[in-house]
């Protein structure tokens, strides 16, 4: 059923009417997801304590807060707050609030280590989790794109891709954007979901992949904090592909 001509004036005006007068604009959301790589394992550095500018995180109040890490600290899957520590999303934020100087960036990391893509897919709590602290979050802005690091748990999956697929499709279908863009990351080494994660923009229009290669881990799994950082980047460089 449409939304009346009548309600969706109303939202705009109630969405724009502060920048209109002369306050902040919406927000760029963006939503992570994945497993331990995702919500982070490497350690915080100096470099990684700063305040992001211009970039929001939501708590688990449905709050925009200042961006700091751990980013994954608000997950509401998340595992010991103990064990969250530098992901890829705080180079990435601070990589495309960089690139548009404008923009207003809001985050909303829900991602918990050790899980298969099956505890991903639609109807699950992950994935109901992470609808629903989305739409919490749209209501000061629009989803923008989804990071997406996941495949440890499903490393010589043969159905990896379609499973994949099948995932980013109800994500669009559920946020009623058939073209949001999909950033997915390898895993370390040449395990064979590799080649599948590379397989993905041929598979589904709108979506890309970055590769890990170059990348170091400390412990063969995670990825150490210079690693992590490059990884964050390297989702920025094509989520902004994506969106131009």
């Amino acid at each position: 059923m449409r939304t009346p001509l009548f309600l969706l004036s109303f939202l705009w005006i109630q969405w724009t009417l502060p920048f209109l007068n002369g306050g902040e604009p919406p927000l760029d959301i963006y939503l992570l997801i994945g497993q331990s790589n995702m919500a982070g394992r490497a350690a915080i550095e100096s470099e990684d304590e700063a305040v992001l500018e211009r970039v929001h995180l939501l708590n688990d109040a449905g709050e925009w807060v200042p961006a700091t890490n751990p980013l994954n600290r608000y997950s509401s899957a998340r595992k010991r707050l103990d064990m969250q520590r530098l992901g890829p999303g705080y180079t990435f934020a601070r990589s495309m609030s960089e690139h548009d100087p404008d923009a207003r960036i809001g985050l909303v990391v829900n991602a918990r280590g050790g899980t298969r893509i099956e505890q991903w897919a639609p109807g699950s709590e992950l994935y109901k989790d992470a609808i629903r602290r989305t739409r919490e979050a749209t209501a000061q802005g629009e989803i923008k794109g989804i990071l997406w690091h996941q495949g440890e748990g499903n490393s010589r999956d043969p159905d990896y891709l379609e499973k994949l697929t099948s995932l980013i499709e109800s994500l669009r279908a559920d946020f009623d954007r058939p073209e949001l863009p999909f950033v997915a990351g390898q895993v370390e080494g040449d395990r064979p979901v590799n080649l599948q994660i590379a397989k993905l923009p041929e598979a589904l229009p709108g979506t890309a992949w970055v590769s890990s290669a170059g990348l170091e881990t400390y412990d063969g799994t995670h990825f150490d904090s210079a690693s992590q950082r490059e990884f964050g980047s390297r989702y920025a460089i094509e989520m902004i592909r994506l969106q131009e």
